[in-house]
């Protein structure tokens, strides 16, 4: 289960059901036993029955009438509450753990390209 599509498709998971849902709530909304029984009897079933190996179904539950909630989720403050925003900065630079990971990607999108890494350049890669 996910809520996170880009990351779910750049990990390959074998198979995968993706709700678009705010991170930490895939099962559905808390107390909200009757949409929770529903996603995890969907998941459950997209689960045994994905044949193809990589595939993400998405569920069609939606977490309110409008996609406003995004604004507030995707926000580290709010007008009623001010929170410290204490996310380390982020790096437009391709980052890897090893070199060999770096090699690898290198490799991938000079001969298949990336179609989960859309702002990715070849000449990119090597940066760090």
């Amino acid at each position: 289960m996910s809520s996170a599509y880009s990351i779910t498709r750049s990990v390959n998971a074998p198979r995968a059901v993706y709700l678009d849902f705010p991170l930490g709530h895939t099962a559905g909304k808390p107390g909200d036993k009757a949409l929770q029984r529903k996603v995890m009897i969907d998941t459950l079933s997209a689960l045994d029955t994905i044949q193809v190996p990589g595939t993400i179904r998405t569920l069609p539950y939606r977490w309110a009438t409008t996609d406003a909630w995004k604004d507030k989720v995707m926000r580290p403050a709010s007008e009623k509450k001010k929170h410290a925003d204490d996310r380390v900065e982020r790096s437009t630079d391709p980052q890897y753990q090893f070199e060999g990971d770096r090699q690898a990607a290198e490799l991938n999108l000079a001969d298949n390209g990336c179609t989960d890494c859309i702002w990715l350049e070849p000449q990119d890669l090597g940066k760090q």
